[in-house]
């Protein structure tokens, strides 16, 4: 099939699986006139890197996962092992988010909103505090 048309099936645009074919995630073959025809394994892989990127995982993750699942003599722990090590990464991320909520949300408590120039926020941004 057609790039449009694995973009359809993958939902993933044709510019992402053409990336995908250029770091070597994806490897359709070609047809005699050199289009890219991609197979119903090659729409599979599409949609589990579709999938893994919407869990977050990075691309050498993503391949990783990818070559994991292609070993039928893989381990789940393995497998598991790379999911736990996302899972310690978003809770470090939520908790940066929370912290950044928490600041943002100080600086805007404190501000008054009104017509005048001061401005706690704009003060914090520009490294100037207590103005």
């Amino acid at each position: 099939m057609n790039i449009g048309e694995a973009a359809r099936q993958s939902e993933l645009p044709p510019k992402t699986i053409r990336y995908y074919e250029d770091i070597a995630l994806v490897k359709p073959s070609r047809s005699s006139n050199g289009y890219r025809d991609y197979s119903e394994n090659d729409i599979h892989r599409l949609r589990f890197l579709q999938r893994s990127r919407s869990l977050g995982f990075t691309i050498e993750e993503c391949r990783l996962l990818l070559s994991l699942y292609e070993d039928d003599q893989r381990a789940s722990a393995d497998v598991k092992a790379v999911a736990n090590q996302k899972i310690i990464e978003i809770d470090h991320k939520i908790k940066e988010l929370r912290s950044l909520r928490k600041t943002l949300s100080a600086l805007a408590e404190n501000c008054h909103g009104d017509d005048k120039p001061d401005c706690p926020i704009i003060d914090d941004l520009a490294g100037r505090r207590g103005r």
